[in-house]
């Protein structure tokens, strides 16, 4: 099975607004070669933007791999491995406080590849030290900036 390594990061100007932008970065990478990938979009909020940077990893992939998934959200990462998504189904898709789960569809995209994938969730420190996550910042805030 191939190994491969993902960072993302998901970004939001106007975070939750209409007229917000929001972007994300992915860094892919395998056997020593590195890919980059960009996207921007419209009318979105930064949790929106975090989920669909790794869905699009993931989803990049044409086989089962066995994925490191490096994230800075702890709204995905905490989901995960913290046995929340868990939950929110047998919940019926409602939260702790029996509020809808926001963005349903994303996390049943993001299940269907966890269950393709053998995939392990990594929070790693947002803005800090991690080149590997400051590059997806930056490729997050280019995407914004061109479609600005």
């Amino acid at each position: 099975m191939k190994k491969i390594i993902i960072y993302t990061d998901g970004a939001c100007r106007g975070n939750g607004k209409e007229d917000a932008i929001g972007g994300f970065g992915i860094l892919l990478e395998y056997n020593g070669v590195r890919k980059e990938i960009k996207k921007a979009f419209k009318n979105t909020t930064n949790n929106i933007m975090e989920l669909s940077a790794v869905i699009e990893a993931l989803n990049m992939l044409k086989e089962p791999c066995e994925v490191i998934v490096h994230s800075d959200s702890a709204y995905v990462v905490n989901a995960i491995n913290q046995h929340w998504l868990k939950g929110w189904q047998k919940n019926g898709w409602k939260t702790s406080t029996k509020e809808p789960v926001k963005n349903k569809e994303l996390w049943e995209k993001l299940i269907k590849l966890i269950a393709y994938h053998n995939v392990t969730f990594v929070k790693v420190k947002g803005h800090s030290d991690n080149e590997h996550n400051n590059r997806c910042d930056e490729l997050a805030n280019e995407a914004m900036d061109e479609m600005a």
